[in-house]
């Protein structure tokens, strides 16, 4: 599931509706666990890509500093030389690192992944103080029915 369906989803199943207060109320746990089941596998799949991102940077080091065997260079599909003949100093190879399109690639998800957490923590949040809404709606209608 992406960001998208993610808050597609929450439009729909934020929505209160006045006149069925009691199952918006029996509902609210049944919308907790299916966001904090989708705030879970979330987090999960964030440490996975992390820790291939680690791996990922490893390869990129050795690649970069002339130590992976051109076997293995070969089997991950990239150019035997990284500079495409430049000569590069030690210094000016963060620069290379950093700009290298995998590892920018591997960061953006990352941070999708991190975005996706922070809105289904916000989710998860207002599914918490759902039932004071509830609450304070059936307070202001017995409030207009004079109660």
């Amino acid at each position: 599931m992406n960001l998208d369906q993610i808050l597609a989803e929450w439009e729909t199943d934020s929505r209160i509706d006045p006149l069925s207060l009691d199952e918006a109320s029996r509902v609210t746990p049944e919308l907790h666990s299916k966001y904090l089941a989708l705030l879970t596998r979330t987090k999960l799949k964030l440490k996975q890509k992390q820790f291939e991102q680690k791996s990922l940077m490893k390869n990129k080091w050795l690649w970069y500093n002339g130590k992976l065997s051109h076997e293995d260079i070969v089997a991950l599909g990239w150019n035997p030389d990284p500079f495409d003949g430049l000569k590069i100093m030690k210094g000016d190879m963060e620069h290379y690192v950093e700009a290298d399109p995998e590892l920018q690639e591997s960061e953006a998800r990352i941070e999708y992944l991190k975005s996706m957490i922070d809105t289904l923590k916000e989710i998860v949040e207002n599914i918490k103080w759902r039932h004071q809404t509830i609450g304070n709606m059936i307070r202001w209608k017995q409030f207009e029915a004079g109660f």
